[in-house]
């Protein structure tokens, strides 16, 4: 029973923090998209697109951590890792195709890839900013 409440706690967290982290990557993403469109996108989608994004690169960092033996603070050594690169590398590719598959122009066109890898950039220039700064 405990296991089963643990592992319902932890998913909730996730989707939970994946919610937030979503919230602020699709306000930058949809910022971005309207500069480099020139056009209105939908938020919506842009919001979505983030969301599946950051839940993907969660599990993703968390495996890279478990395999890294690094799952306790401090993460400095984390930030180093060659496979952590290698992770973040594809972390963003995934970003650029889910942003560019599922987010519409408001005239129902779908965005640029550029667009898509340049609000994709923004986003991880920011969050790397900030996990730097933290860590």
């Amino acid at each position: 029973m405990n296991t089963a409440l643990a592992v319902t706690s932890t998913l909730l967290w996730w989707v939970l923090y994946s919610s937030m982290a979503a919230l602020v990557f699709a306000l930058i993403g949809w910022s971005v998209l309207r500069w480099t469109e020139r056009c209105a996108v939908v938020f919506n989608r842009v919001y979505l697109a983030c969301l599946l994004w950051t839940m993907l690169g969660l599990l993703l960092v968390f495996l890279v951590a478990v395999c890294e033996g690094a799952v306790h603070p401090p993460y400095g050594g984390l930030l180093h890792s060659g496979l952590l690169r290698v992770a973040l590398v594809l972390d963003m590719l995934l970003g650029a195709v889910l942003l560019w598959r599922l987010v519409p122009r408001i005239d129902a066109r779908r965005i640029r890839p550029g667009s898509a890898c340049m609000a994709v950039a923004a986003s991880m220039a920011i969050g790397f900013g900030v996990a730097t700064t933290l860590v």
